[in-house]
């Protein structure tokens, strides 16, 4: 009985520490987050407030969360959730927002989109507070100069939209959701269908304004060439808050032709597939296709689980021109001229989006900004030699047994692999075939580890097949699993090594040091970012 009874004295006293402790926890956050609300109100520049600061004590407060979660795994009740959310509404609410948290020890999270796969904009085990960006959502096109200021709010779908009000022979190198905030896009890197022609986001980027670490705003010429370099590509959140980015529009032709054509495995897919990764990287610039990989299941007579391969491409001119380069390079797609649509280059962005033809170009301006009802893990890699034919077939196997997971391959070549891989901190570009993201989801509720166990299980099986030494990855296919970080500057170092060369190569050491230049004490920090020298 003796032992019983120290068992629950044990466990009584645990009980009871943690109690203690998670009530401490919760008194010092809230007390922070009341001096950082205080302080905030205080601030000379923060004034109009109102409608702008949302704590657990509001009723809009999970609805502003979550409006822009896009991930389910991180709006589970079991989520960590901020100690205020500030939906900035001018510059003022940025600097205060800064400097309050700074003074008062709480770490912030600046979120600008929601498409972040790792929640790394809207999540964080410390006390934190959200700098939301989506009200800063204005785009000012100079159709004269060819050039735009977009807020980093703005969505990819608005800024295409206010481009085509303007004209119809120029566009912006993005991605193909309409619906994903500039903010984070631009600076991880940014691309698209138009990158073999013109390059990513950031090789189109000429401008932009940003707060630092002491509230104060720069343009490039203020920021310095270093900062503005770190920016386009390192991730704009190690550095400070980008306000707004100016970029330089790029010519398409007045109409494009766009085509989606899809082949089975069991009906010499494998053949297509093998051919594509020989040439896609070697088509005309104008040339972008796009392979996707789904498991799906036949329900006609075979009833049978198989890879179904979609083809999607865009071309910067008309139908003929498209068949007469594809029957030269690449007649094993069997593409022909049923399969293509010509229209204006604002059209193609809705059908790169499965907007049925015919959508009307508005709805680029009110694609939802709510989140899908699914969770997923997102996971990158960059190919350099063709993958055997063979393998292939082995691939398609691993796929049909998991089910859950897709691919999409992205082709480079073009202007991709003329810029040099210094020219900015995104060095994947000469001697990459083609990137590939990894796609798994699933709609259940509380089985994250299933599902995250599949992921990763098949990211490892594709690494014979991809780049190593480092094993690149994509900046805005964040990946947690590649890196890990930790309180002290030092085991930050060794993992940032870690995370790091996959994202940044050897372009690192230069964002290392613009770190320790405009932050060296790490206020702008989340669990992948750019850490400062140690001092």
């Amino acid at each position: 009985m003796a032992p019983f009874l120290i068992l629950i004295s044990t466990l009584l006293i645990t009980f009871l520490v943690l109690q203690a402790a998670s009530s401490s926890y919760n008194t010092s956050s809230s007390s922070s987050l009341q001096q950082f609300l205080h302080c905030l109100a205080n601030h000379h520049s923060s004034s109009g407030l109102k409608n702008t600061i949302y704590t657990a004590n509001n009723n809009s407060f999970l609805t502003i969360l979550h409006t822009l979660t896009y991930n389910h795994r991180f709006s589970a009740p079991t989520a960590p959730k901020p100690l205020a959310i500030v939906a900035a509404r001018n510059e003022s609410h940025v600097q205060g927002t800064i400097l309050c948290a700074k003074e008062h020890g709480i770490q912030i999270r600046i979120r600008s989109g929601g498409h972040d796969c790792e929640g790394l904009s809207y999540v964080s085990d410390v006390p934190f507070i959200i700098l939301d960006m989506f009200p800063f959502d204005s785009v000012l096109v100079d159709i004269a100069n060819q050039t735009a200021w977009v807020q980093s709010g703005a969505t990819l779908g608005a800024l295409y939209y206010k481009i085509a009000k303007h004209t119809n022979l120029h566009a912006f190198p993005a991605g193909v959701c309409p619906n994903v905030g500039a903010g984070g896009h631009f600076s991880g890197g940014g691309y698209g269908n138009l990158m073999r022609k013109h390059g990513l986001s950031v090789d189109n980027i000429v401008d932009a304004k940003l707060v630092d670490v002491n509230g104060r705003i720069h343009d490039r010429k203020s920021m310095g060439e270093d900062l503005f370099w770190a920016i386009r590509g390192g991730g704009g959140a190690s550095f400070g808050v980008i306000l707004s980015w100016k970029i330089r529009l790029v010519p398409v032709t007045p109409r494009v032709t766009v085509f989606r054509v899809k082949r089975d495995i069991e009906k010499g897919a494998t053949d297509v597939v093998y051919k594509w990764q020989m040439i896609s990287a070697k088509l005309h610039e104008d040339v972008f296709i796009r392979a996707m990989f789904d498991v799906v299941n036949r329900t006609n007579n075979s009833n049978k689980t198989t890879v179904e391969v979609t083809f999607i491409g865009m071309f910067l001119g008309q139908t003929e021109g498209l068949m007469s380069l594809l029957n030269q390079s690449f007649p094993e797609l069997g593409l022909v001229q049923s399969d293509c649509n010509e229209m204006p280059w604002i059209n193609s962005t809705l059908y790169w989006y499965n907007y049925p033809t015919g959508t009307p170009i508005q709805t680029l301006v009110n694609a939802p900004k709510g989140p899908e009802q699914y969770y997923f893990k997102t996971m990158s890699d960059y190919v350099k030699k063709p993958i055997p034919k063979e393998s292939l077939e082995s691939i398609w196997d691993v796929m049909i047994k998991i089910e859950r997971v897709r691919m999409e391959w992205n082709p480079y070549g073009g202007k991709m692999h003329e810029i040099p891989a210094s020219e900015t901190p995104f060095p994947h570009r000469s001697g990459n075939l083609f990137m590939i993201e990894y796609l798994t989801s699933w709609g259940e509720y509380g089985v994250n580890a299933v599902y995250l166990n599949i992921s990763r299980f098949f990211y490892e099986y594709m690494a014979p097949y991809v780049s190593h030494a480092p094993r690149e990855a994509f900046l805005n296919y964040r990946d947690v699993n590649i890196g890990a970080n930790y309180p002290s500057n030092e085991t930050r170092v060794v993992t940032a090594q870690s995370y790091g060369r996959k994202y940044f190569g050897g372009n690192l050491e230069r964002l290392v040091y613009v770190k320790s230049k405009v932050d060296p004490d790490n206020f702008f920090r989340y669990e992948q970012s750019i850490p400062p020298l140690l001092r």
